[in-house]
């Protein structure tokens, strides 16, 4: 056998192992054999091989019954700090990332079950003149700012129309405080997949954020790049949209979202 047929069928037996870890979440712990048959399109043989295989490298445990669930492996590497512990820990290195990149102050947001969001921390900009956050862990209304803007647009739809129901407080005079422009905006943030704010919640100061979401497709938090907005006219920030968006990203996907659980919870978001 040539060496490249030994690799592909290396590659397979690896998307095969993959394709059944997918198939254990918290619905469905433990899955027999004919259970993995059936959700991986695979044989009864084929599944019984890969388990053996799996289950000798601590990916998979037997249960009662002849059934099978997730392996000790995976726990212990969860809780060995080779994984993120949350989004503080998987945000770190892409926010340093992104301000090496941009030459501007990066920072995540976390969305709190009050309706609110706090800043967890921030890595800054090298410039003299530059965005610094000082108001760690106190909480921000979400129509304030890009951060905010975004949580709330990737929110579930109720709570999106509990917020346009309210009073919308004018902390400057870009602050948008008509529902109906608020509204639409929001939608724009879902299609384009990132918020900008014009100065609105600090004076001087322009940004834009786009969202991170966690393993059931909800949005916990989001990455922003903020700066003065003498060195970020419009077209400069729709350029910092296209890159935060695949950045914040790559933190979601460190948390164990997918794409179809966040694409289930955005449609939810639109209200449909």
């Amino acid at each position: 056998m040539q060496e490249h047929e030994i690799r592909r069928g290396s590659v397979q037996s690896i998307d095969r192992a993959v394709a059944i870890l997918r198939c254990f979440d918290a619905r469905t712990p433990d899955l027999g054999i004919s259970d993995l048959a059936r959700a991986t399109g695979l044989s009864t043989s084929t599944v019984h091989r890969l388990l053996l295989a799996m289950q000798e490298n601590g990916l998979i445990r037997q249960t009662a019954h002849r059934r099978y669930a997730i392996g000790p492996l995976v726990a212990q590497l969860a809780h060995s700090g080779g994984i993120p512990a949350g989004l503080r820990d998987a945000a770190m290195p892409v926010l340093r990332a992104l301000r090496d990149e941009t030459e501007e102050t990066a920072a995540v947001h976390e969305l709190l079950p009050t309706g609110q969001r706090v800043v967890l921390d921030q890595v800054e900009s090298r410039h003299q003149l530059r965005r610094t956050y000082t108001e760690f862990g106190i909480p921000v209304p979400l129509p304030l700012g890009a951060p905010g803007k975004v949580l709330l647009a990737f929110s579930p739809w109720e709570r999106q129309a509990e917020v346009l129901a309210a009073p919308l407080e004018q902390v400057l005079p870009q602050t948008i405080t008509d529902p109906v422009v608020l509204a639409a905006q929001l939608a724009e943030i879902r299609t384009k997949g990132f918020a900008k704010s014009m100065s609105e919640r600090t004076p001087g100061i322009r940004s834009v954020a786009a969202p991170v979401f966690d393993f059931s497709g909800q949005v916990v938090g989001c990455l922003s790049i903020s700066g003065p907005e003498l060195r970020l006219p419009a077209e400069r920030l729709e350029e910092f949209g296209e890159l935060i968006v695949p950045a914040a990203w790559s933190v979601s996907e460190l948390l164990g979202a997918t794409s179809a659980e966040r694409d289930r919870c955005t449609t939810r978001a639109g209200g449909r």
